[in-house]
């Protein structure tokens, strides 16, 4: 990930109903949620989801599939990973602090 695309994603991250609604199709998982589920979870009007769901997707993290009249919008766990690799690529490496150790410890996974 660049560095363009990760300030794009942490921006779009940067506002309460877009944190939610991705929190939202993360949870989800691949099979994600209709605009109007997300819209009720969150108490959130239509047309305010709308506009949300529109700056997540132009920062590339979440895609929506038409549906007949619908849209299904899931996360991109791709754009999602490759953010987080971004923020963590040298993670602790000027560091000898005993709890940096795990993040960089290939057997946790992290």
């Amino acid at each position: 990930m660049e560095t363009k695309d990760a300030i794009a994603s942490l921006t779009a991250l940067g506002h309460a109903t877009r944190l939610a609604a991705y929190r939202l199709l993360v949870e989800a998982g691949p099979a994600g949620r209709m605009a109007g589920d997300i819209g009720e979870a969150l108490g959130v009007p239509g047309a305010t989801l709308s506009f949300h769901l529109k700056e997540l997707v132009h920062a590339g993290l979440v895609e929506g599939e038409s549906q007949g009249r619908y849209v299904c919008y899931r996360a991109n766990f791709q754009a999602m990973n490759g953010l987080i690799e971004y923020l963590t690529h040298n993670c602790c490496s000027g560091s000898s602090n005993a709890e940096c150790t795990q993040v960089n410890d290939p057997a946790c996974g992290c």
